[in-house]
């Protein structure tokens, strides 16, 4: 009895932090999407600013926290954050708090992921047959590449960048090192628009957050993009010529 009961006590064990996850994410869609907005990044910029005048560290120290919260949790208010960074901390060194709370919630949720899923599920990957052991195949031998393109591309959600990598047994610090790079562009630009979050208030307006897909902007990440995507192309290219 006890030989049967302990194998599934282990799996939900594993299981217990993505569920935890998903738990959290569920009730905070809810339940924050009125608090995490614009408005009350206005409502209470005056006390913010006062704070973060007194208390410098520690408001990063908290900031990266709740930022790395709502990101591994799945949370509402990640844009909101990362403009927040620009607003209390201008462009720099507000970008490097926001890529770093971002970095740090983007592991978490992975290693839950991986720890409950990723493991099992990019073994059965390896023993597979067909269309889905050659998707494998195709992302283990283009890691670097696939995992800025996913970073780097405005279309993918954020959280789905976050759990692919862990389904398909990408190592941890190439996962932690391609999220904090990969980010940065994007991070650089929010954080930018958030600096002149002031101003915008004043004028009784909301931020642009299409600001990104703007020809300005896009193009240049639509070039990193491009380059990340150049050694998959070039693989591709050699594999036929080899044939």
């Amino acid at each position: 009895m006890s030989d049967t009961s302990q194998p599934n006590s282990s799996g939900l064990m594993r299981k217990l932090p993505l569920i935890i996850i998903v738990a959290v994410a569920a009730i905070g869609a809810f339940t924050l999407k009125d608090y995490l907005n614009f408005q009350t990044l206005a409502d209470n910029r005056e006390a913010l600013l006062s704070f973060r005048d007194s208390n410098y560290l520690l408001t990063a120290i908290v900031f990266m926290a709740a930022y790395a919260a709502i990101v591994g949790f799945s949370l509402p208010g990640a844009a909101v954050m990362t403009l927040t960074g620009g607003f209390l901390f201008a462009t720099f060194p507000g970008a490097l708090f926001n890529v770093t709370g971002a970095t740090i919630g983007a592991i978490a949720i992975f290693l839950a992921a991986r720890w409950g899923l990723g493991e099992r599920l990019a073994a059965k990957m390896d023993t597979s047959d067909g269309l889905i052991k050659k998707i494998k195949e195709g992302i283990d031998e283009n890691q670097w590449s696939m995992l800025f393109l996913i970073r780097l591309v405005p279309a993918v959600p954020f959280f789905v960048a976050n759990l692919v990598p862990a389904l398909v047994g990408v190592p941890l610090g190439r996962y932690a090192m391609s999220t904090f790079i990969g980010i940065i562009p994007g991070a650089v630009v929010y954080t930018s628009v958030g600096a002149g979050l002031g101003e915008v208030f004043d004028r009784g307006e909301t931020p642009n957050l299409g600001i990104i897909f703007e020809p300005a902007i896009l193009l240049p990440i639509l070039g990193l993009c491009a380059l990340a995507a150049l050694p998959i192309v070039l693989k591709a290219v050699r594999g036929k010529k080899g044939l």
